[in-house]
C-alpha cells in the first residue's frame, strides 16, 4: 500500500539524507526548531523505519538513532540493515560502518537481524 507523503514527512526525509549520520529524536527536534510536535517525530520516523527508508540503532545511552539508507527507496534495492554503527565519545556522532563484518554463530543458529554498535573515537577526534 502506498503511503501518502506529508509535509512533516518530507522535512524529516529532508534532514535524515542530508545529515551524512545517524540522528536522535531530540536532535531532529532542535533541527526543526518547534515546527512540529515530538509525537509527529517519533511518529514520522517509526513510520519511515516500518517503511525500510531508514534504520535505527540504540546507543549504548538508550537512545533511539535514525539513519536514511540511501538507495532504500528505489525499487529492488537490497541493501542491507545489518551493519554495525560506530557513536564517537567526543563529539557524538553516530555513523554507519559499511564495512561487512562476519558473526560467527553456533552450528544451528541462523542470524536474521543484529543492532551492532562500536563506541570509540572517530577519525576526526583521535
Amino acid at each position: 500500500m502506498k503511503r501518502r507523503r506529508t509535509q512533516s514527512q518530507a522535512k524529516i526525509l529532508n534532514i535524515l539524507k542530508s545529515s551524512g549520520s545517524a540522528l536522535s529524536h531530540e536532535m531532529l527536534q532542535s533541527e526543526l526548531e518547534a515546527e512540529m510536535d515530538r509525537a509527529t517525530i517519533y511518529r514520522v520516523l517509526n513510520r519511515f523505519y516500518d517503511d525500510g527508508l531508514v534504520h535505527k540503532v540504540v546507543g549504548d545511552d538508550g537512545i533511539q538513532y535514525f539513519a536514511y539508507c540511501a538507495g532504500c527507496d528505489k525499487p529492488n534495492n537490497k541493501h542491507n540493515h545489518n551493519h554495525f554503527h560506530f557513536k564517537c565519545l567526543k563529539c557524538g556522532n553516530v555513523e554507519c560502518l559499511q564495512d561487512k563484518i562476519q558473526i560467527p554463530l553456533p552450528k544451528g543458529y541462523v542470524l536474521k537481524d543484529f543492532n551492532g554498535l562500536i563506541s570509540g573515537y572517530c577519525n576526526r577526534c583521535s
